[in-house]
């Protein structure tokens, strides 16, 4: 008994002291923390996608990403960071028929991704991480996900060099289960690049740019690629004692698929940190 209110007692005041430290963060702090994928701090960001232009009939499609990132103590010299991206879509129906103006709404596919980092950076001053990815269909509606399982692997490097923060994730997902799979019927093979520039100015204000580029590699070469280009401005801040960061962003698809791509994007991200025992 005197045992286990000890550990309870010692858990609540690392938690504190915790608390205090990330109170204590510069905003110059929290901002590079916000670029830093491999951040070994719980953090909770929320990136809404709005997507214009979509088809011949210029419809508009909306994804909110819910982004719970969990850095686990894996061993003396590793930490297991996951992340999982539950996406929320409002999402046009029939893009391409001129008397579809109806949408749907609903729970996407979830895509949960381990990366195991190592606690120190290399030499040369690189962050890097590694691990797989998985692929539920967890979509409340047929036309908001692909009723497949996937995996694949994943990985991410960084450089954080004075005032810049840069680096690329990639990862790769191939469908094994799921409606349809066995008779190769839209099969799953899909990678995600995503190369990341942050510029850090004073008072946490910093200009990144942070585009998502996709390969379907099931598809053919006019319906293959999405490869937006443009930037975006962020602020680190504190809300109350909570560190977090506001980000907006605006590209263009200078390749998008024929027929159903979508012309331009705009983001906006809301990310806070929580403090870890």
């Amino acid at each position: 008994m005197y045992r286990s209110i000890k550990s309870l007692y010692l858990g609540a005041s690392l938690l504190v002291a915790s608390s205090q430290l990330m109170a204590e963060m510069s905003t110059d702090e929290i901002a590079k923390a916000s670029q830093n994928p491999l951040t070994a701090m719980y953090s909770l960001p929320i990136q809404n996608n709005t997507y214009f232009g979509i088809g011949p009939n210029d419809r508009i499609k909306n994804i909110a990403n819910f982004q719970p990132v969990i850095p686990v103590e894996f061993s003396e010299n590793w930490t297991l960071v996951t992340r999982t991206i539950l996406p929320v879509i409002n999402n046009p129906d029939n893009v391409t028929n001129n008397n579809s103006t109806g949408s749907t709404f609903g729970l996407g596919d979830t895509t949960f991704t381990a990366f195991f980092t190592p606690k120190h950076p290399s030499k040369s001053g690189w962050l890097w991480g590694a691990g797989p990815v998985l692929y539920l269909p967890t979509a409340t509606d047929d036309t908001l996900g692909t009723k497949k399982w996937g995996a694949g692997p994943a990985a991410v490097a960084l450089s954080m060099r004075g005032k810049f923060v840069y680096g690329a994730l990639v990862m790769n997902i191939w469908s094994f289960a799921g409606s349809g799979q066995s008779q190769g019927i839209n099969k799953i093979n899909m990678m995600t690049l995503q190369p990341f520039v942050n510029y850090n100015l004073p008072n946490g204000w910093y200009i990144a740019s942070v585009p998502i580029i996709t390969a379907n590699w099931e598809a053919d070469n006019d319906h293959r690629w999405t490869v937006p280009l443009g930037a975006g401005i962020g602020k680190a801040m504190k809300f109350g004692k909570i560190p977090g960061a506001l980000q907006l962003h605006s590209y263009y698809n200078v390749i998008t698929p024929d027929d159903y791509g979508e012309t331009w994007q705009m983001r906006i991200q809301l990310q806070i940190f929580l403090p870890r025992r």
